[in-house]
Formats: structure tokens, C-alpha cells, sequence
């Protein structure tokens, strides 16, 4: 197959410039705040907080907004998204000034700052589901595999770039400025996508009541075993593989290496998956999926618990890279099972599902790791996230023979006929 179909499609590359402003955006805005929070407390719950604030309403509307997105047209959803993150970032700008805090408490920014990441994650609830639909109405079914490749590689392209600039900005420029960046890079992402025209909605259940629509979602799920087997095992592995929420510690307290520091540490586990997607573009990973998927997630556990117990810089850059690699791998075969398998009428719902399974243990795992390394210790934390990890692999490998056996070969081919 092409290993650039997609590409010569004109809107799917405005597309992916999009999706890069927005996660450059979005990934940038976390780091930010990660930084700005911990600075404010010292305290490794507070991370775990800014997750939690997001997470929560994430969860909670998922469900609604996948049924929403199935009744509403893609691109004008998208443009209400962005522009909610936008305010939220204008906000967080405002919040960043320092001179702020001679007016008010850091004890009330923290909870104005906290308030804001609880908005975010309502706008997170719709923006994965809508543009997990919008790809499929701008490529033909027969390159959705080579399309969802290059949809996660722009995304780990905008996680690398997005941390390790916001590093070195909170160094150079500060955090009041670097919310600037943000808010110029989310408002670039609106300029293109309305370059992109409106989509038509192929769901033929146009005003089916809320409950029979979330019922029908939840069910397709739950009964396809190979979707419901990569959600599930990629879960509970980023849910006790959250490291990365307690970067900020590692970096002022362990490594010393200050806020460059910490953009690289950030930006290693991007790097690594971005060049495992790259190469998988010309190196399918769809045959022996299931065992690829659980090899994956084992090495994953094994790098987190060597970057827990590192204390050399260059050691815990390694780790991070080489989870990230493997993660990617994690990532790529997860999504084209998605997109292979979801019907055009339920991408909402099923993305939303997904959200629920896997964007938001994100945000669980950094709550779960804050939590942790308040309990335990910053070091302990990490190291027994990695053997949550491997322990939830190996288990997942002996019990189910169906997905160790799960191979895309066919699927892929039946879409490269239609």
C-alpha cells in the first residue's frame, strides 16, 4: 500500500495541520500548568489534582458528547471546540501573570487555575470523538489504516514539540507568556480548519432518543471482543504507567536539571513513539496485532520501572524515549482497530468510549501517581506503576487466547478492495 495515500488528499493535510496546532496546544498547556501548580505547592497531590479536574468531567459527559457528535455536523463541532479551549487558555494566561499574586492569594489562583482545567475537560469530552469522525469523512474507507497512522504520528509529533517547548519557554519567556504561545497556536488551528468544508452526517438515527443511542454505543463496544481487549489492556497500562505526571518532581527534586530538563524528560516519550509511527507507515504493525500489542505493553512497564529507579539524567531520558516507542506501537495497532472496526454512524460513541478507557486514564494515572508518591514516595510510585503494568500484560496474555491470536490482515484487506 502507499505509505503517503492519505497525504494526497488536500483536506486531510489541512487536517493534520490542525490536529498539530491543537495537541501542540493542548500539550503545551498542561506542561505549563504542571510547572506552574507544582511551583505554587510543592506539593506531588497537587498533580495529581490537575488531573483529577480534568478527568472528572471528561468522564462524565464522554458518553453524552460521542451521541452528540454523532447527530451534529463534524466541522462546525470541531470550531466550537477549538474556540472553548481558546477562552480556557486566555484565562490561564490571565491567571499566569505574576503580578497577579499581589492581589490575590496563590491559594486562590490555584483554585482558579484548578477551575479552569475542570472547563477543559468538558471541551476534551467532545474534541476526541469529533475528529476520530471527521477523519473518516474526508479519506476513503480504503485508506483509513494509512490515515489513523498519520492522524497518531501528527499527534506524537505535536506531543513531542508541544512539552519540550514549553520547557524551555518557561525558562526563556515564562509561564505568563508561554500561555501566549498557546493561545496563537489554538487560534491557528480555527484560522485552517475553516478552510476545511462543512460534512455531511451519515448517521441514519438522526434524533434517536439519548438513552437507546448510548445503549447502542455502549453495547457494540463491550460485544467486540478485539475493541473491548485493546481498550481494556492500554487502560489499566497508562492508568499505573503515569510516570510522566511526576516529571516536575523528578526534575526539581531528583535529577536537578531544572525546566529544560523537564522539556526533554517530557518530550523523550513523544520522540520515541514518533518515529515507531513514522515507521509504521512503511511497516504496517496490523499482522499479529494482539501480540504485538501485549509485547508492546510489557516493555512499556519494563521502562517505566528502570526510569523509577534512575538517578542519571541520560539513563531516565533513555527509558522515557524507549516507553514512548513502544507505546507508539501500543497506539497505532489500537487505533486501527478502531477505525477498521467502527460503523460511520457510530465513530462518536465509540470514540467517546475510548476517551473514557483511555484518554482519560491519562489523566487517572497522573491523580493515581500524585496519590501515590504522596503515600509511597516519588520513586516507590513509579516503580510499582511499572509492575501494575507488567502484571495487568502478563495476566491479559495467559486469559485471553482470542486477542493473542487477533490479526488485521484481513480486515485491512477487505478495506483496501472497497
Amino acid at each position: 500500500m502507499d505509505p503517503y495515500a492519505a497525504l494526497r488528499y488536500k483536506e486531510f493535510n489541512i487536517f493534520l495541520i490542525v490536529r498539530f496546532a491543537m495537541v501542540f496546544a493542548w500539550s503545551m498547556q498542561f506542561i505549563v500548568i504542571e510547572w506552574q501548580v507544582y511551583s505554587l505547592t510543592k506539593d506531588p497531590l497537587s498533580l495529581g489534582i490537575i488531573g483529577l479536574m480534568e478527568v472528572i468531567p471528561a468522564v462524565g459527559m464522554a458518553l453524552f458528547a460521542g451521541h452528540v457528535v454523532d447527530q451534529k455536523e463534524k466541522r462546525n463541532l470541531l470550531i466550537k471546540c477549538i474556540l472553548g479551549f481558546s477562552v480556557i487558555s486566555l484565562g490561564l494566561f490571565f491567571l499566569s501573570d505574576p503580578s497577579l499574586e499581589t492581589d490575590i492569594s496563590s491559594k486562590n489562583i490555584l483554585y482558579a487555575i484548578y477551575f479552569l482545567v475542570f472547563l477543559g475537560g468538558l471541551v476534551r469530552a467532545f474534541l476526541g470523538p469529533t475528529i476520530f469522525s471527521l477523519i473518516a469523512l474526508i479519506v476513503p474507507k480504503k485508506i483509513y489504516p494509512n490515515a489513523a497512522t498519520w492522524s497518531s504520528s501528527t499527534w506524537q509529533m505535536a506531543s513531542v514539540m508541544g512539552p519540550a517547548l514549553a520547557g524551555f519557554s518557561i525558562s526563556w519567556i515564562g509561564v505568563h507568556w508561554s500561555m501566549c504561545v498557546i493561545l496563537a497556536f489554538s487560534l491557528l488551528a480555527l484560522i485552517f480548519l475553516l478552510r476545511i468544508p462543512r460534512k455531511p452526517i451519515l448517521n441514519p438515527k438522526i434524533g434517536e432518543p439519548i438513552f437507546q443511542s448510548l445503549k447502542d454505543g455502549l453495547k457494540f463496544v463491550f460485544n467486540s471482543k478485539a475493541i473491548f481487549g485493546a481498550l481494556t489492556l492500554d487502560m489499566v497500562a497508562v492508568l499505573f504507567g503515569g510516570a510522566v505526571a511526576l516529571l516536575p518532581i523528578y526534575a526539581q527534586d531528583i535529577l536537578h536539571v531544572g525546566s529544560e530538563g523537564f522539556g526533554i524528560l517530557r518530550a523523550a516519550p513523544a520522540i520515541g513513539a514518533s518515529i515507531t509511527m513514522l515507521g509504521s507507515t512503511r511497516f504496517p504493525l496490523h499482522k499479529y496485532a494482539g501480540k504485538k500489542l501485549l509485547l508492546a505493553v510489557l516493555a512499556f512497564g519494563v521502562c517505566i520501572i528502570v526510569f523509577g529507579i534512575s538517578t542519571s539524567f541520560w539513563l531516565s531520558v533513555v527509558a522515557l524515549f524507549l516507553s514512548g516507542a513502544v507505546d507508539g506501537v501500543s497506539m497505532i495497532i489500537r487505533q486501527t482497530i478502531l477505525q477498521l472496526k467502527t460503523p460511520d454512524h457510530m465513530r462518536g460513541r465509540v470514540a467517546s468510549v475510548n476517551s473514557i478507557f483511555v484518554g482519560s486514564s491519562n489523566e487517572l494515572g497522573a491523580f493515581e501517581s500524585g496519590l501515590a508518591a504522596k503515600l509511597l514516595g516519588t520513586v516507590t510510585a513509579v516503580v510499582f506503576g511499572g509492575c501494575m503494568t507488567l502484571l495487568t500484560a502478563g495476566t491479559t496474555a495467559l486469559i485471553s487466547p482470542t486477542f493473542r491470536r487477533l490479526d488485521l490482515s484481513v480486515d485491512v484487506e477487505e478495506h483496501e478492495k472497497d
